[in-house]
């Protein structure tokens, strides 16, 4: 066991010397004033008004003991009192440079009334200057690091013995222990109170940030969904075409070489970008999305999907305009059927049992879809109240609408219900991009 020497163990106390130097040295660089983040106007000023109160109170009362109690003259008193006070503005933005005016004024003033002491021999300090000088280490406590609210307690329990010491011998104990067990208490208390704030203001911003990352990752499993079901559409005529061209020269009676190989060309063609978008395909998919592989609805599956919700406990109805399925195109007819098949969910979910009316029809180049539903027939809780939802209902919508160049409006109603209202383009190749804007 190798035996400390004196030459480690004056190294040891050098590098502690050092730490605590750098710590008492190092204040933080945060200068806002206490409470200076708080948006009411009348909380910031809290500070600023303890700190004249205290001014008001402790100085009068400490030049007054310091010249009662101790025998000092006047201007003595009032130097070593507002000295000791003064800092108590200043601690408000900078308390360790406050603290740097206010210790060493305790070390001198117990050197001065160690002279003087008349009434009150067993304090080196009046009560007016201890109050002040705990205030002063609240704030600290509120603003400072943990390593340099320790160094500043080590610090205090120094000086503290220091000045204890440059008293009378008669001076006890009694003060040294208090000052130094209420400002550590000081300290604590205000450094915890710190550590608090700190905590819930980082607990603050993980929740904003995780749900901003929430939006967004809503926004792309919903873009990659939608990805996925137009790849579908796609690659259903990309193999009609395929399958088409190849087919041509054998359906179609003296078809010239040179179109057969035309033919065969586009056929071959078409069956690269089929090849393409089925690793894209790959891709985009998810583990669990192999139910998606089934043929995408349409404005045809509406009936189902309305009777399917009826069994829910929804009464629901349809009304589509006569011919219009034949007409809408697959890509809005899957916006379409996404849509309502959303906004009957969030009914199942959150208004259980209203009665909805779902409808859709032609008004010129424009497919007009609406959902609405009535207020539930009697207050029930949402099915969902307790459990976060999962936020690619309105996004997924909106996606689906801004896909076709699209119009989405949603809103509750003033009777209670809520309303989902959609105007798509019947045929999207034909409406023209809108300047400036980028198509989904």
């Amino acid at each position: 066991m190798k035996t400390l020497t004196a030459a480690d163990a004056r190294r040891f106390a050098a590098r502690q010397l050092r730490t605590l130097r750098l710590h008492l040295t190092s204040p933080s660089e945060d200068d806002t004033p206490l409470l200076g983040s708080s948006r009411r106007r009348w909380v910031r000023r809290i500070p600023y008004v303890v700190a004249i109160t205290l001014q008001a109170t402790l100085i009068p009362t400490g030049i007054a003991n310091l010249a009662s109690f101790y025998g000092l003259v006047l201007p003595v008193a009032a130097a070593l009192t507002v000295a000791q006070t003064a800092p108590l503005i200043l601690a408000i933005t900078r308390p360790l440079a406050a603290w740097w005016i206010s210790a060493p004024t305790l070390v001198l003033t117990a050197a001065v009334t160690a002279r003087h002491q008349q009434v009150m021999g067993t304090w080196p300090w009046t009560a007016s200057m201890i109050v002040s000088y705990l205030f002063l280490l609240l704030a600290l406590g509120l603003r400072e690091r943990r390593g340099t609210v320790l160094a500043v307690w080590v610090a205090t329990v120094l000086l503290t013995v220091l000045a204890t010491t440059l008293g009378l011998p008669r001076a006890g104990d009694g003060t040294t222990v208090l000052l130094i067990a209420l400002s550590g208490a000081v300290l604590l208390f205000g450094w915890a109170i710190r550590e608090r704030a700190v905590a819930r203001r980082l607990l603050t911003e993980q929740e904003q940030i995780s749900e901003v990352e929430r939006e967004r990752r809503t926004l792309l499993e919903e873009r990659a969904r939608i990805a996925r079901e137009l790849h579908d559409v796609v690659a259903h005529h990309m193999s009609v075409i395929a399958v088409q061209a190849a087919s041509a020269p054998y359906r179609i009676q003296g078809v010239p070489d040179d179109a057969a190989e035309e033919f065969t060309a586009i056929a071959g063609t078409a069956r690269e970008s089929l090849a393409e978008m089925r690793r894209l395909l790959g891709v985009l998919r998810s583990e669990d999305a192999s139910g998606e592989k089934a043929p995408q609805p349409g404005v045809a599956q509406l009936d189902q999907l309305v009777e399917t919700v009826g069994r829910a406990g929804v009464p629901a109805e349809l009304a589509v305009d006569e011919g219009l399925a034949e007409r809408v195109p697959q890509a809005v007819g899957l916006s379409v059927y996404r849509i309502v098949q959303e906004a009957l969910a969030n009914v199942v979910r959150h208004a259980p049992g209203a009665r909805t009316w779902v409808s859709l029809s032609a008004d010129g180049p424009e497919l007009r879809l609406t959902v609405v539903n009535a207020p539930p027939p009697q207050r029930t809780e949402s099915l969902e109240a307790s459990a976060e939802g999962t936020g690619h209902g309105l996004v997924g919508m909106r996606e689906r609408v801004r896909l076709v160049d699209g119009r989405l409006d949603t809103g509750p109603l003033p009777d209670g219900g809520f309303k989902v209202a959609a105007v798509l383009p019947l045929d999207p190749s034909e409406r023209p991009d809108t300047p400036g804007e980028t198509p989904a």
